[in-house]
């Protein structure tokens, strides 16, 4: 099978691994475009292989093999999201497409270049963990805005970059990695927050805040 439609399916496959536990066909279908009874037919070569092991209706999960395949590519593809915001200056909600692209072309000798000359980063622009190349990837868990008492200050440290429109909105917002928001007002009915960016008063919604991955670094006396 073509390397790159390998890559594909070990990449997606560890992030639903990942963020949602089951791996089922029918999301794995969705998430590379491709219809079921295709997806299916290639879990069996895979699992023929031992990069997979899949049972029917319960799921696929990656083996050890398959894991580490997974990790070089998801390294890769994250070097050069870093690569392409901090060494040619593209804005963050640009990235993930360029990515894709650059990731199936890396030799081991560029991939080592890149991670050298951005000064060996642990994570990428939208605050997701960098794979080292042993394979070693750190686990980091932070609350969403969503999650934060009114009152309290907290830090971003990482966002959600499933959709370039929500990061073209965090950008209008002025909210980056590291910025600091203040909670100001939860609204019941909602649940959307009035906030506090860089001096403004913002209104984000609660989908967005659950979008927003933080660390609580303030806390009023009375939320302590």
């Amino acid at each position: 099978m073509p390397s790159e439609q390998l890559e594909d399916y070990l990449k997606n496959i560890y992030k639903i691994q990942t963020s949602e536990g089951k791996v089922s066909t029918t999301l794995l279908s969705q998430k590379l475009r491709i219809s079921p009874p295709s997806v299916t037919e290639m879990l069996k070569k895979l699992a023929e292989e031992g990069i997979v092991s899949h049972t029917p209706y319960k799921g696929v999960q990656l083996t050890r093999e398959g894991r580490r395949m997974a990790l070089q590519i998801i390294r890769r593809h994250r070097l050069w999201e870093a690569f392409l915001v901090d060494v040619l200056k593209y804005d963050w909600h640009e990235i993930d497409e360029e990515a894709e692209k650059l990731e199936h072309i890396a030799s081991e000798r560029l991939e080592r270049r890149i991670d050298e000359i951005l000064g060996y980063p642990s994570t990428d622009p939208h605050g997701d963990a960098i794979p080292t190349r042993e394979g070693k990837v750190q686990s980091l868990q932070h609350d969403t805005l969503a999650e934060v008492t009114p009152g309290n200050t907290a830090t971003v440290r990482r966002v959600s970059d499933a959709n370039p429109d929500i990061l073209r909105y965090m950008s209008k917002l002025g909210i980056a990695l590291n910025t600091k928001i203040k909670v100001k007002e939860r609204i019941d009915f909602d649940g959307s927050l009035r906030v506090e960016v860089g001096g403004k008063q913002e209104f984000i919604s609660a989908k967005l805040a659950r979008h927003i991955f933080v660390t609580v670094i303030e806390r009023t006396e009375k939320s302590a």
